[in-house]
């Protein structure tokens, strides 16, 4: 098996898989807890990867002589 990283959509296409598996009233708790922390993981990495991105469009808006869309400057 190929072991690269995924990208944005992917990682959120599997998110989405892993809540669907919650939403089963059918699972059992320790598949539950399983799918949980998987969802837990998932997340993290979809976050990282926006603000990755995030940090890059501002650094580059900033490079342009463009203002910050940051929260803090609303």
């Amino acid at each position: 098996m190929e072991n690269k990283e995924k990208n944005f959509e992917e990682l959120m296409t599997e998110l989405e898989e892993t809540v669907k598996k919650l939403e089963n009233r059918e699972i059992s708790l320790d598949d539950a807890i399983k799918a949980y922390s998987k969802g837990l993981e998932l997340s993290k990495e979809c976050y990282e990867i926006l603000d990755k991105n995030q940090k890059l469009v501002t650094k580059k808006m900033t490079e342009q002589g463009l203002e910050d869309f940051s929260e803090e400057n609303k």
